[in-house]
């Protein structure tokens, strides 16, 4: 196990012992009835909260790299129903920020670190000719607002998103918070 790893258990151990929990307590269900789509860069975890007055248990955070949806079928989609027909939500924000690190990714220096570090090329050929074209897959989105609106169209107009829920795109500033309403065409 490695030493960060090993800090963070010993720390979750005081946690525990001392009863730090106590002040994050609540429920599983999203006191403002909003879940929330965001990228998962390190510059968002407490800034996004912190930004928008959220605390533990006012909304279901969703992240992942680049705050998008890649497939209307995938595990994003799974828990935004999840959070609409079980737990309530009735309010989707989906928030990229300026300066993403998806935008520009470049899916053939991605492959070749993937080779570099022991994948090796017959399992990169079996993905890419039997699940996914890499290469697609793995390259940027480009422009974070046609991004974001991508992803406010794709849930807009989901076949198991009733059309009730309001779906609202955003693009933060990763230095100050500040935030932009992406205006999407069909709304």
């Amino acid at each position: 196990m490695n030493d960060s790893v090993r800090k963070m258990l010993e720390y979750n151990r005081i946690f525990v012992d001392h009863e730090m929990y106590q002040r994050y307590e609540t429920t599983k269900y999203p006191d403002r009835k909003i879940a929330i789509l965001s990228c998962m860069d390190t510059r968002m975890t407490e800034l996004l909260p912190a930004a928008l007055g959220i605390k533990n248990g006012d909304v279901k955070l969703i992240k992942n790299a680049g705050g998008q949806i890649t497939h209307p079928y995938g595990s994003v989609i799974f828990s935004l129903l999840v959070a609409v027909y079980e737990l309530g939500v009735d309010t989707i924000l989906v928030i990229g920020h300026d300066d993403c690190g998806g935008r520009a990714l470049d899916a053939k220096k991605m492959i070749a670190r993937m080779e570099e570090k022991g994948i090796s090329r017959d399992v990169i050929d079996h993905v890419d000719a039997n699940h996914k074209n890499l290469e697609q897959w793995l390259t940027g989105f480009g422009d974070i607002c046609a991004s974001v609106q991508n992803t406010v169209d794709t849930i807009r107009n989901h076949p198991l998103i009733h059309k009730d829920v309001e779906v609202y795109g955003f693009v933060m500033d990763p230095h100050t918070g500040a935030m932009r309403e992406v205006k999407c065409a069909d709304k």
